[in-house]
């Protein structure tokens, strides 16, 4: 399947940086688990299977897909950047992604209100919920976002790592902060009923947009810059922000976790427990950043791996600390029943079924339900 989120970013035409683990067996999940709504609020699909630009996902990708317990995911229309032709970009994506979703009817299905989600989980579908990681596309042209919406579009992130007419990103020296045409791309997001997200803003721009937002909103993939300062991390003051607006942040599978960009299992685990003792527990939730079956790390994927983070630089959307070495992976949890594992090794550290359950699903839908409706 040739939507996946993270490789068209770069312009690559293979997976980020490596195939997923072999198939494993299917794992028995606990009731609580296999019963629950799990949501990533920002990850991607792929198929390492089939041949390149194949739409229809093989039948070991979709087997493999099922066996993580997901019922929807959060997938990224590109570009992202100051590119001139953006919004053609981003229309041709949007075309392709449709395309996709064309090709497995029985098995995705397009999220436009909450109860898709619902839906999904019924008829054991994978809910696919379309976002942006920049409004680079969008610029001044404001009647752009309701043709995306339209389109199925549903969550829109101001900015990503760079400078755009909304507000600076997360690794501009300059931490301009949120634009007057930022103020005017918030209201019209927030008039189209849809989700805005501030992950990879600029501190500045993530609080003043925070700020300025009189409906709920999401930071969908970031950690807590209290427990290590990097860019894509944020504060405390941003964190129980948007919980007062009634939004949810998501914490992610990254390198950014921690400063020598390998983290621990035990390192996401703070995080989680950090926003959540800052939000609340109804205000946190999951974003990976990364994909929806795991990585297998050899040979092959570190020379992919090289690859990535050179078109990443040359692109200059790098962030501090990535490197040829650094995969977008958490490797404690780099499996297929990770997210049921790190539910179970919160509830090890105290956490109840329910919190857990907000935390993998139910914080998100309630977001969705009272920012999409449904």
């Amino acid at each position: 399947m040739n939507v996946d989120r993270r490789t068209v970013l770069v312009g690559a035409a293979a997976t980020l940086a490596a195939a997923p683990v072999l198939a494993a067996k299917p794992k028995r999940y606990p009731a609580w688990y296999s019963n629950a709504i799990v949501i990533d609020g920002l990850g991607g699909i792929s198929d390492p299977y089939g041949p390149d630009m194949e739409l229809r996902l093989t039948d070991r990708a979709w087997a493999e897909s099922r066996m993580t317990g997901l019922t929807a995911v959060r997938d990224t229309l590109l570009p992202v950047g100051n590119s001139a032709d953006s919004w053609e970009q981003f229309q041709k994506n949007l075309t392709d992604y449709h395309n996709s979703l064309l090709a497995n009817p029985e098995r995705l299905k397009l999220v436009e209100k909450a109860s898709d989600i619902i839906v999904c989980k019924r008829d054991e579908k994978l809910g696919i919920i379309l976002g942006t990681q920049d409004t680079a596309m969008v610029g001044p042209a404001l009647d752009r976002l309701a043709e995306m919406k339209k389109a199925g579009v549903r969550c829109v992130q101001l900015t990503y790592n760079l400078r755009n007419l909304s507000g600076d990103g997360s690794i501009e020296p300059g931490n301009a902060g949120l634009s007057n045409l930022g103020r005017k791309t918030i209201e019209r997001i927030e008039k189209e009923k849809l989700l805005l997200d501030l992950a990879h803003g600029g501190a500045r721009t993530i609080e003043e947009a925070i700020a300025y937002a009189k409906r709920p909103l999401t930071i969908s993939h970031t950690g807590a810059r209290a427990l290590y300062d990097h860019p894509r991390n944020v504060s405390d003051v941003a964190i129980r922000g948007v919980a007062e607006k009634g939004g949810v942040v998501g914490v992610y599978f990254m390198p950014y976790l921690a400063a020598n960009m390998h983290p621990a299992g035990a390192t996401l685990l703070d995080n989680i427990d950090h926003v959540a003792n800052v939000a609340g527990e109804d205000h946190v939730s999951i974003g990976t950043d990364g994909g929806v079956l795991p990585l297998l790390i050899d040979a092959k994927a570190r020379e992919n791996a090289k690859k990535d983070y050179e078109q990443r630089k040359a692109a200059g959307i790098a962030a501090p600390g990535e490197g040829p070495d650094v995969f977008t992976v958490v490797e404690d949890y780099n499996s297929i029943d990770k997210l049921e594992r790190l539910a179970t090794d919160l509830m090890k550290r105290g956490w109840t079924t329910t919190q857990v359950e907000k935390l993998l699903g139910r914080n998100l839908l309630r977001l969705y339900g009272e920012v999409w409706g449904g």
